[in-house]
């Protein structure tokens, strides 16, 4: 067997490849059930967000390659030179892989707590579509038991940030005062709530929430102070707006070119700021090129975001030591479940003996003998039996005078200090 995670993300691959590569929440159910049904993969999960797109599987040896195949056919990316952006983790590295993104050693913003409920979704999708395993299953549970330690035990989560809020901090720095500012919000997912409670503590002056279920957008806007619209109403409204951030899992862009240059038209040329921070991407490119507009894209946050990892950076390092810890722990456990491990064997063997010995006792039983002779029959039994072996190998090993197996006995045994044999 052998673990297997490979991706691409935000450090090593442009936006337009990380939207063709994404999976949508409702698509990823199916997308697993064809994974696993590929020939080697036992198990798999996907993670998919803005900034990532990665599979994790459990695969026989010699189908190591299978992940990677299923994906670039899946997702259709012929022609995007996929393998310049992409990176393979095996076995230890990829448990490493998957411990730093849950903590969010490799997110945009160092540390961002958003990570592990995204990582804790992809799991959830995974068990639904009953495509985990035990060693998937226990990597995910090490996963969140890392991730809980290590933001208990270091300052990783210290003066939290995340895209939300450097996407607020960014709007601040084009708007002189952006409490008078009027935001638009298109969405109602996580992202969004916590844009919008940090624009409340801006004190912005008004808040529209758009999202295609207008249930939701009211339950946002009502929590927040602001008023929700459909998503059928968003041209209507979005002349009205001086702040637009979006993020949405449409696979399809919200805001066209020709929306926006109408509603800067109805505006007089009055400037609007727009945030896309979704992928695939909400806002059309091409806005970017009408005049009294700007647009910033996920990617475009780096030069924001890298002002909040200064105070991070001593905890990254703490942070690491303890997954180097981790990582080792799960990989005894992992190559401990290889078939041709002793434990295995031995294991198999005792419990085959314990079987047999109980079903002679048994039968005894039904023939009348007492039990304790049963007792006694099946104690003698299992005694003989399992100690057979090991001491006639060990008597072998006396006479030939291999003192290290006759040592290794003595622990595996823990016969050390015991007393001597009596004499009668």
């Amino acid at each position: 067997m052998a673990l297997i995670a490979l991706g691409l993300n935000h450090l090593c691959a442009p936006v337009a490849l990380r939207e063709r590569a994404a999976f949508s929440a409702d698509a990823t159910g199916g997308a697993l059930a064809e994974l696993i049904a590929q020939p080697g993969v036992r198990e798999a999960a996907i993670l998919s967000t803005c900034n990532r797109t990665e599979l994790y599987c459990n695969v026989d040896a010699g189908a190591e390659s299978a992940p990677f195949e299923w994906l670039h056919r899946h997702q259709q990316l012929h022609g995007a030179n996929i393998e310049e952006f992409l990176y393979r983790h095996h076995n230890a590295d990829a448990v490493r892989h998957l411990f730093r993104v849950a903590i969010g050693l490799e997110s945009m913003v160092l540390g961002e707590p958003q990570i592990l409920g995204q990582v804790k979704d992809a799991y959830a999708l995974a068990r639904d579509a009953r495509a985990l395993d035990a060693p998937l299953e226990r990597l995910f549970q090490t996963t969140f038991a890392v991730a809980k330690r290590v933001r208990s035990d270091t300052r990783i989560g210290a003066n939290t940030v995340s895209v939300a809020f450097t996407a607020v901090r960014l709007a601040e720095r084009v708007f002189t005062d952006v409490a008078e500012a009027c935001v638009l919000l298109i969405g109602a997912g996580e992202t969004i709530e916590l844009t919008a409670r940090h624009l409340t503590e801006a004190k912005v002056r008004r808040l529209i929430v758009a999202n295609r279920t207008l249930g939701n957008a009211q339950a946002l806007a009502g929590r927040f102070g602001g008023y929700a619209i459909a998503l059928g109403d968003l041209e209507k409204h979005l002349a009205e707006a001086d702040i637009v951030i979006s993020s949405t899992a449409a696979r399809d862009p919200i805001l066209s070119h020709a929306m926006v240059s109408r509603a800067l038209a109805a505006r007089r040329r009055r400037p609007m700021f727009l945030v896309d921070l979704a992928v695939p991407r909400d806002i059309e490119a091409d806005v970017a090129r009408l005049s009294d507009v700007f647009l910033y894209t996920i990617d475009d946050l780096r030069e924001v975001i890298d002002e909040n990892l200064r105070s991070r950076q001593q905890a990254a390092i703490e942070a690491e030591a303890m997954i180097e810890l981790s990582v080792e722990h799960f990989m005894d456990w992992w190559q401990a479940l290889d078939l041709n491990n002793p434990i295995s064997a031995v294991r198999r063997k005792a419990e085959t003996t314990r079987d047999e010995a109980l079903a002679k006792a048994r039968a005894l039983l039904a023939r009348g003998k007492s039990a304790d002779d049963a007792l006694e029959f099946l104690a003698h039994t299992l005694t003989n039996k399992l100690l057979h072996a090991p001491s006639a190998n060990l008597r072998a090993a006396a006479l030939r005078g291999d003192a290290e197996l006759l040592l290794a006995a003595e622990k595996l045994f823990d016969t050390a200090g015991a007393s001597p044999p009596t004499s009668d």
